[in-house]
């Protein structure tokens, strides 16, 4: 499909073209830039909602700074496709999220429009500040900083740190706060609750557009409107807001809110702010899906939508594997059967309750399951506080976000021995995500955490028994990782079986040689056993399950058989099943040969699950093409 351009953004490639439109012609830009959003993610997968949301805001920014010497950091990311297409990357963006296409998020080396690489929340104002500390540090006192923020990720706690930091540093740092009321799923907390205060008091948003007319350049004060705001804002806010404004107790002078749609008014608004010294914070409220009406009504299901209908709006739902449910799926069924048996069971997410599936329990059993807004760190030592009182938090965290949290992980929970279960969902690589979503060091770095036991499933039924597992007495903290997507077993309920910890499984024998694995990449193994059986060459296959404690009398058993091994695992080679293996022979002082395959010592690019498998070389042609180069070694 060759995406439709309009006349305005035909003639648009970088933000010196956008300037040469009238204020009067940027409504149509907007238009015409949503609808080339919409055209190309209909058709290859990619964040919808927040991008449409933002397409003003974006035109605007790059209308009034000087970009790239102003710099604009898009916090996480979702929202920055406008911002793409204005800065050089319209005839590459139906690439978007495609293998050794543009990025799917801002990302330095792609652009040097892009101040910032982003891909989990939280950053952009540290970002900035330290963007703008440099700028001063360098004399170069006519640059702005620019953070782009959403509701959601002001949650997290990096950013609250920021603000702290930036509201005494006296940097002319803009933070604009974008308002949409949602994440991937509603907004919780007591900020969330502050937010719509704000955006619901009809009071104070009367008061807030006489201040806005104040502000117009045409208005009887001309240049002085900028000081009557400045006479008039804070006695406005403290005495109509119920609360005090959180954000000029930073120290933040803070406008809004306004409606982040209106490009006109948001082009005025902004060239008044930038001549405004110190640290801003500007409220914008948006709409998640502006434009798309499907994606205005549904706005959890439009975040992300998959391909669907660029005229109907409908969805299209995957039909390659009607049977087989995807492991998220099983989690969320698993976890009500395992809470109706044991009352001591909760869940905790932070902010993927869609995602992880753990929303099925937070339906069912709302007083039992807790999304805590995105926050990592809290959510893990949350679930240590409740675990410290007899319950049994199964804390669901995307595996490249558990990362922010491994303090916690190792002080709070592991150090204590309390019983945590860790469900890292979206363990290994996620495809078209990239670099900053691909769950790669888990394996790593959960097995060098004393007290943790490290486990992957191969299959939705071993993901169900090990969780059943996780939660008898006894098992300290226990991490299960398992991947995005679909698994290979349409028939996966069955009844609850524990499985020993430190225990593996043989899939297959051979003679020839071993391969071991660990989680579903094991699956590829079977497909390569079969291929290679039919060419004569007999290979056994082992299902670790455990990376700790590893299953020692297994590899006695297979290290006095076999003299050729190989190692396979959806996880960096650096620290996983290999090095394991590696330093089990070496200590039992073992003579073998042995081949790991691993996600490289490198950071994987983006691309479908099928193409970044064939690149690392674990995929089962990549398994099969290992086991041939070390049985002819002799």
């Amino acid at each position: 499909m060759t995406p439709n351009i309009g006349p305005l953004l035909a003639n648009i490639d970088t933000p010196e073209d956008l300037k040469k439109l009238s204020v009067e012609e940027l409504p149509q830009l907007c238009e015409e830039i949503r609808s080339l959003i919409i055209d190309v993610i209909s058709v290859n997968q990619g964040h919808l909602g927040a991008s449409l949301g933002t397409v003003e805001l974006a035109v605007a920014l790059h209308y009034v700074f000087d970009t790239p010497n102003d710099k604009v950091i898009w916090d996480v990311g979702h929202q920055a496709y406008a911002h793409k297409i204005l800065t050089g990357r319209k005839g590459l963006f139906n690439t978007i999220r495609k293998y050794k296409g543009i990025s799917g998020f801002p990302k330095i080396s792609e652009s040097e429009y892009d101040a910032f690489g982003v891909g989990h929340s939280s950053t952009s104002i540290s970002a900035a500040l330290g963007m703008g500390v440099a700028a001063k540090l360098s004399g170069n006192s006519n640059q702005h900083q620019v953070a782009v923020i959403g509701d959601g990720a002001m949650t997290g706690g990096m950013a609250m740190e920021a603000l702290n930091n930036a509201g005494v540093s006296n940097a002319n740092l803009l933070v604009i706060l974008n308002d949409n009321q949602i994440a991937i799923d509603k907004n919780v907390g007591a900020i969330k609750d502050y937010l719509a205060d704000i955006v619901t008091s009809r009071t104070y948003n009367k008061l807030r557009d006489k201040i806005w007319f104040l502000m117009g350049g045409g208005t009887k004060y001309g240049k002085n409107s900028r000081a009557v705001v400045k006479q008039l804002g804070n006695a406005v806010k403290s005495s109509i807001l119920i609360r005090s404004n959180l954000f000029e107790a930073f120290n933040f002078r803070y406008f809004g809110p306004v409606d982040g749609n209106d490009v006109i008014r948001l082009v005025k608004l902004l060239s008044d702010l930038k001549v405004i010294k110190g640290p801003k914070l500007l409220h914008l409220s948006t709409i998640k899906g502006k434009g798309f009406e499907h994606a205005e009504k549904d706005q959890i299901g439009y975040h992300a939508p998959g391909v669907f209908d660029r005229n109907t709006g409908a969805i299209k739902e995957d039909k390659c594997h009607d049977q087989a449910p995807k492991f998220q799926t099983v989690f969320g069924r698993t976890i009500i059967e395992l809470a109706e048996q044991n009352p001591r069971i909760v869940g905790i997410t932070p902010a993927m309750s869609t995602g992880c599936s753990l929303n099925i329990m937070m339906n069912k059993m709302p007083d039992r399951a807790f999304d805590v807004g995105i926050a990592e760190q809290h959510a893990v030592t949350f679930s240590a506080g409740l675990a410290t009182e007899g319950y049994i938090p199964f804390c669901n965290v995307y595996s490249t976000f558990m990362q922010r949290a491994y303090d916690q992980v190792i002080h709070d929970v592991a150090l204590q021995k309390l019983h945590v279960v860790f469900c890292l969902d979206r363990g290994g690589l996620v495809g078209e995500d990239g670099p900053t979503h691909h769950g790669a060091f888990d394996l790593a770095y959960m097995r060098c955490v004393p007290n943790m036991i490290v486990a992957s499933p191969m299959n939705e039924e071993e993901l169900r028994n090990m969780m059943y597992t996780a939660q008898l007495d006894g098992t300290g903290p226990f991490s299960i990782r398992y991947p995005r997507g679909r698994g290979v077993m349409p028939k996966w309920k069955t009844d609850f079986r524990a499985i020993k910890p430190g225990t593996g499984r043989m899939i297959r024998d051979g003679n020839e040689l071993a391969i071991l694995s660990i989680g579903p990449i094991g699956n590829e193994v079977v497909k390569a056993c079969k291929e290679l059986e039919k060419e004569g060459i007999e290979a056994g296959h082992f299902d670790m399950r455990f990376l700790k404690p590893l299953d020692e009398d297994l590899l006695h058993t297979i290290l006095k058989k076999f003299n050729k091994i190989i190692t396979v695992e959806d996880g960096t080679i650096v620290g996983g099943l290999g090095s394991a293996v590696l330093e089990f022979i070496s200590e039992h002082d073992y003579v073998v040969k042995v081949k790991r395959l691993g996600i490289p010592d490198q950071f994987v690019g983006q691309g479908s699950i099928e193409e970044l498998y064939h690149d690392c070389g674990f995929d089962a042609k990549g398994i099969i093409t290992a086991v041939k180069a070390i049985v002819s070694v002799s």
